[in-house]
């Protein structure tokens, strides 16, 4: 099976340990992507609405890179650090996602980052 690595200077970076998303078996699968601005490298926002927004925006650049879209996705990942920010969160998701959702679950940040708030990983149709 082939598989392709995607990158895009659209999003931000990912660590040296992993890619931006990998691109195998007809899916596109997006790395947890945080809240960066991709210009600055500075997390965008202080609420979970901002930084779900950004996370999005993030996640979005690396899908069309990969020939697909957030229309496509079909299992999403949200990955929070404080559980009491699921309603907010909630909040700006359906804007992205009015209509059949992709599938998601949640997970809690395994490590503290300074000021970020949540991280969002994708799987979609490619």
């Amino acid at each position: 099976m082939a598989r392709d690595i995607v990158r895009t200077a659209n999003a931000p970076a990912p660590p040296p340990m992993y890619s931006q998303a990998v691109r195998a078996a007809g899916l596109v699968f997006v790395s947890g992507t945080s809240p960066h601005d991709v210009a600055t490298g500075k997390i965008v926002g202080d609420t979970i609405q901002e930084q779900t927004r950004q996370c999005l925006k993030n996640v979005a650049a690396i899908l069309e890179a990969a020939g697909s879209s957030l229309e496509r996705v079909v299992s999403a990942t949200v990955i929070i650090y404080d559980e009491n920010d699921f309603p907010g969160m909630n909040e700006e998701w359906v804007k992205w996602f009015p209509k059949d959702p992709p599938a998601r679950q949640g997970a809690r940040m395994p490590v503290r980052i300074p000021g970020m708030r949540i991280a969002v990983a994708a799987i979609a149709e490619g």
